[in-house]
């Protein structure tokens, strides 16, 4: 490689980082002028959500999480009744859930996917007993 094509290359490499610089700069001009618009929006929305909070009313404490889903109640119910088999609508009046038919057929439905799990086992049609 002889000193021209040297220089040629370096002026390449030169000429492409004084593009690159160029397009930063752009960038930086670009970000520079959008900051103080965002910085903006911020505290508007900082003061909006200051200011809900403030009129909003206290109801006291919430409410607390629900400790027991459905799926641990009926699993629970099972545990304690090992020897037991129960309907649907058996396992709803042990556990004080509401026996109509909705409410049924979504513990129908969970009953189905807790068998399928392999926890209770159906020992007749539409009675559920805890694995043994």
């Amino acid at each position: 490689m002889n000193i021209t094509e040297l220089l040629k290359g370096l002026q390449a490499r030169q000429d492409g980082a004084n593009a690159r610089a160029g397009e930063l700069r752009g960038r930086i001009e670009h970000l520079t002028a959008a900051l103080p618009e965002t910085e903006a929006r911020l505290a508007d929305l900082a003061t909006t959500r200051k200011v809900i909070a403030e009129l909003a009313p206290t109801g006291g404490e919430p409410d607390p999480p629900e400790t027991t889903t459905a799926y641990q109640a009926i699993l629970n119910s099972f545990n304690q009744h090992a020897d037991q088999a129960f309907r649907v609508r058996e396992l709803h009046e042990l556990l004080g859930m509401p026996t109509d038919a909705p409410a049924l057929n979504v513990t129908r439905s969970r009953l189905g996917r807790l068998t399928r799990q392999g926890f209770p086992v159906p020992p007749g049609y539409g009675v559920y007993q805890k694995r043994t």
